[in-house]
C-alpha cells in the first residue's frame, strides 16, 4: 500500500510538463518581495556560473587539471607564496 501511494505521487510529478514547471516557477518568483527576488537572482546566477565552471573544467587537459589539483594541495599544506611576496621579488628582480 505504501509503495502504491508513493508510486502515485511519483507518477503525478512525472506528468508535469516543462511549461507547467516554468509557469509554477514564474508564479513563485512573481510573488516575491524585491529583496527576496534579488537573493533568488543571485542564487540562479551562481548556479549558472557554476555550470559554466564545470564545463570549463571538463575542457581542460589532464595535465592542466593535475596542475590545479597539485596547486590546491600545496596551498592546503601552506606551501603557497602570497601575492605581496611575489610582487616584491619581481620588483627586486626586474629593477
Amino acid at each position: 500500500m505504501i509503495f502504491e501511494k508513493t508510486f502515485r505521487i511519483f507518477e503525478k510529478k512525472a506528468k508535469v510538463t516543462t511549461a507547467d514547471l516554468k509557469l509554477k516557477i514564474f508564479r513563485q518568483l512573481d510573488s516575491l518581495q524585491k529583496n527576496r527576488l534579488d537573493e533568488v537572482y543571485g542564487m540562479l546566477m551562481n548556479y549558472f556560473r557554476g555550470q559554466k565552471d564545470i564545463d570549463d573544467w571538463d575542457n581542460l587537459s589532464e595535465e592542466q587539471k593535475q596542475g590545479i589539483i597539485d596547486a590546491a594541495e600545496q596551498m592546503e599544506q601552506g606551501k603557497n607564496i602570497s601575492h605581496q611576496k611575489v610582487m616584491a621579488n619581481a620588483r627586486i628582480q626586474y629593477r
